[in-house]
């Protein structure tokens, strides 16, 4: 007997968040209850598991894709708006999958599908803090004292954020690119800091997922991984869920 939204998340329905919220929404039906009770258990062996009417199985395969994300997708795989997603760009594929962690509309850059939900599960856990990495294009020039508030930690809805790895990598007039490393991932976080100390965001990409990082791909293309990047995803995920929880702090200036 396992979680229900484990299993959902394991046979490729959705990220465990995600399968809490069909959940909740009523759309989650075991033996022909519907199950809006977020702790209840089943045998994805021998019970009757549908989503919107239709039986879960567990996918044949496992399926990893990169994409670069163009600007004007919400990383979802239905929107109520009918705004574009980023499944809309997955021409050709028609395994059941869905992106890891979140990539807000107006951002662009790296984004992993997959139907393996374990993978998912570790990538998006807080505890776990796989780095991903943001290049900013910002207003103004952060002086020193702001990349530090950057990097200790600032507050976000009343909660600290976690200290992050921040790099004054170019300024050009009044514009400042910076690379920003978070192992945490609140929505549209890096927007939210760098507005909190008077510099916000005019671009923002998203370069590197824990070892994945692929320059060559173009916004809106996608590819599979290889089998050598899964295995180093899922080592880097599961290395990330043993480190300590303090970090050092480094604070890097350079013009």
């Amino acid at each position: 007997m396992e979680r229900l939204q484990k299993i959902l998340s394991q046979a490729g329905i959705a990220s465990r968040r995600a399968s809490e919220q069909l959940m909740l929404e009523g759309r989650v039906t075991v033996n022909g209850t519907t199950i809006r009770e977020l702790g209840t258990k089943a045998d994805a062996a021998h019970d009757d598991i549908r989503v919107d009417g239709r039986r879960i199985r567990r996918p044949e395969r496992q399926i990893y894709i990169l994409l670069n994300k163009p600007a004007g997708y919400v990383t979802t795989r239905s929107d109520p708006e009918r705004r574009p997603t980023v499944i809309d760009l997955l021409a050709g594929i028609r395994d059941y999958v869905y992106p890891v962690g979140r990539l807000d509309f107006d951002s662009e850059g790296l984004l992993l599908l997959t139907n393996d939900g374990d993978l998912a599960a570790r990538l998006t856990h807080p505890s776990h803090g796989v780095p991903r990495v943001y290049e900013a294009r910002v207003l103004g020039v952060p002086d020193d004292r702001d990349i530090e508030r950057l990097s200790r930690g600032l507050p976000l809805d009343g909660q600290r954020t976690a200290p992050a790895d921040v790099e004054r990598m170019h300024v050009k007039g009044e514009r400042t690119i910076l690379r920003v490393t978070l192992r945490e991932g609140r929505n549209r976080q890096v927007r939210r800091m760098c507005e909190a100390i008077g510099h916000p965001v005019e671009h923002l990409r998203r370069v590197a997922i824990g070892p994945l990082r692929d320059a060559r791909l173009k916004p809106g293309q996608w590819r599979p991984l290889t089998d050598d990047e899964v295995a180093r995803l899922q080592k880097a995920s599961r290395l990330a869920a043993v480190e300590p929880v303090e970090r050092p702090h480094r604070t890097r200036a350079r013009r």
